[in-house]
């Protein structure tokens, strides 16, 4: 069978999850959620009251992140325990933010993603995979669409989940200041691979969306 790497990055809210798990499952390859992977050592330090670099990385050497697919759904564990229901909240992404721009937290999760691809064909998504990760990916995207459209799809999010919690401002807000720390952090800053697929969505919905990313993979993949 003919093995294959996807790498699908871009901005907060682009939808990249979403789509590169939908991505994967009509390509019949594996979907890695690198975000998720930040996002579980993010849930830990806060809950260890880690908040320096130094602080982090001596909290690394006690903590082993795993990844298994439930009824073909990815789930990310901390020291075993089952986490996914717990990284997904606006206090997590930006502690995401913070602690992957950790040189050590990188190389912690690097060596994970790296075997994954090496062993399976797969789409992963995240904000480096393109020209740090899977630098020889064989279809690389860069998935974005306008702030204001990717802090509305985010604020109809949280509304079906907590009404009220947010307003659409402070989402978006949110959304702008990710993507501040995101482009300008000094590791791995958030940016288009040059060999990179541009895909703006923001005039898109989800059907279209996804139609344009297998269209990108289908022409680079000759399928």
């Amino acid at each position: 069978m003919r093995h294959y790497n996807i790498a699908v990055d871009g901005p907060s809210g682009a939808g990249k999850s979403t789509l590169a798990r939908r991505l994967a499952r009509a390509l019949g390859c594996l979907y890695v959620d690198t975000g998720a992977l930040y996002r579980t050592i993010a849930l830990w330090m806060l809950r260890e009251h880690a908040e320096t670099e130094e602080e982090i990385t001596g909290k690394l050497s006690g903590l082993t992140v795993t990844m298994d697919y439930l009824e073909g759904e990815q789930h990310v564990f901390a020291n075993g325990e089952d986490v996914t229901p717990y990284i997904r909240t606006a206090e997590v992404s930006m502690a995401a933010s913070r602690v992957s721009a950790i040189p050590a937290v990188r190389e912690f999760l690097f060596r994970l993603q790296q075997s994954l691809a090496e062993e399976h064909s797969v789409v992963m998504d995240g904000r480096d995979i393109g020209t740090v990760v899977l630098p020889d990916a064989e279809v690389k995207i860069y998935l974005t669409a306008s702030a204001e459209t990717r802090a509305q799809r985010r604020f109809l999010e949280l509304e079906e989940k907590q009404p009220g919690a947010q307003t659409y401002e402070d989402v978006l807000r949110d959304v702008i200041r990710r993507d501040e720390q995101d482009m300008n952090r000094e590791i791995s800053p958030l940016r288009q691979a040059e060999d990179a697929v541009l895909v703006d969505t923001s005039e898109a919905d989800l059907d279209e969306s996804e139609q344009m990313l297998l269209d990108v993979c289908k022409e680079k993949l000759g399928l």
